[in-house]
């Protein structure tokens, strides 16, 4: 027999935010969020909820959990790109099309309660959640920032009627072996700054990194992500909390910011060691010895993920990310860190895609947001 019931009791919570760790136990690819930031989805006062409402709910076969999915009703994106959308989301379910389907029968039927006319998803609450499904790259480890997903998901969403709306791309970049290459991009950078008055902010560590700069690249993430898909306004709680959980996990080592002579930000590069395989270890855990583990990667990574670009769009035509490639290019000339892992780039963000061509760099993983009109 198979229930879908919408979450609302303690045990439910529990089993919606368990199910993907018992999913993919023993998938050596699959990374697990932090448990105690996902917990936070249920608490009423949660930041995104002033902008939102979410449901959640669970499938269950023969007594058994077999998936869950939520929705998400993000008002600010609705009214920023004038659609009538539901946002699919934490879609995970065993290899059972019937229980697909029925999770998302219900999403759709609350889309259509709320007079929606399209679902589309995989996307969190914002673009600083995970998002996007994997189409390509199973044999590839997720990064900490995004999610895994079996190679059935995407079989079971297009058997649906969902259809492509958008792709990013990951991969794999390193130090260009050619010195050539390396000379004219630091020649370039230098150019580019002393043109336009440029240079590098400093930081005695993370936390003063953050203080110091932390309102000016809000500045600019918001104009140069203002018309990125899947995008929504920054607000004040939004900010506190981006910057609460980057006071855990950024180093000024692997932080970048240019200013200009009145010492605006004009251009940012933020990356962050690589925790995946510690909280692959840990479950999604932060156990005391998950955390000593933790401080051990932040301290001397093998690998570092790139977490936010941003470039103010007056700078946009100016040269400005070949200081970003150049500062990055040094960061990667270290024997200990072997690459660094892009994350999200959309597949038609011609400017970043030109950047990594700057890098030895190997596409590894391809990922989806679908759309279905239910109107």
């Amino acid at each position: 027999m198979l229930e879908i019931k919408e979450v609302r009791t303690r045990r439910q919570r529990r089993e919606f935010l368990e199910f993907p760790n018992r999913l993919y136990k023993g998938c050596p690819y699959y990374v697990p969020p932090l448990y105690i930031d996902e917990r936070k989805i249920f608490q009423p006062d949660y930041i995104y909820y002033e902008t939102c409402e979410a449901v959640y709910f669970n499938a269950y076969r023969d007594g058994r959990m077999a998936g869950r999915i939520s929705g998400i009703l993000q008002r600010s994106s609705n009214e920023k790109w004038g659609q009538k959308r539901v946002r699919f989301t934490r879609f995970d379910v065993i290899n059972d099309f019937e229980v697909a389907k029925a999770l998302f029968d219900a999403v759709e039927k609350w889309a259509a309660s709320k007079g929606m006319e399209e679902v589309v998803g995989p996307l969190g609450f914002s673009d600083l959640e995970r998002e996007g499904l994997l189409v390509e790259g199973f044999d590839q480890m997720s990064t900490f920032e995004e999610a895994y997903n079996y190679e059935y998901y995407g079989k079971f969403i297009e058997r649906l009627g969902y259809a492509k709306e958008v792709d990013w791309t990951e991969s794999q970049i390193r130090r260009s072996r050619d010195e050539e290459t390396l000379k004219e991009m630091e020649q370039m950078a230098r150019f580019v700054m002393k043109r336009y008055k440029l240079h590098i902010g400093e930081a005695r560590s993370g936390g003063d990194f953050l203080d110091r700069y932390k309102d000016g690249f809000f500045e600019v993430l918001d104009k140069s992500y203002e018309q990125v898909y899947g995008t929504v306004p920054f607000t004040e709680s939004m900010k506190k909390l981006l910057i609460d959980n980057f006071r855990l996990i950024i180093d000024e080592r692997f932080a970048i910011v240019i200013l200009d002579e009145n010492d605006k930000v004009v251009c940012l590069g933020l990356c962050f060691p690589c925790i995946a395989k510690v909280m692959q270890v840990a479950g999604g855990h932060l156990t005391p010895r998950a955390l000593l583990k933790f401080l051990k990667a932040r301290r001397k990574p093998e690998i570092i993920d790139l977490g936010l670009i941003g470039v103010d769009p007056e700078y946009l035509n100016r040269g400005v990310s070949v200081i970003i490639a150049d500062q990055l290019a040094k960061m990667l000339d270290n024997p200990d860190i072997r690459y660094a892992d892009t994350n999200l780039n959309l597949e038609d963000n011609a400017a970043i895609l030109n950047l990594w061509k700057r890098f030895d760099a190997r596409q590894n993983k391809r990922r989806r947001s679908y759309v279905k009109s239910i109107g």
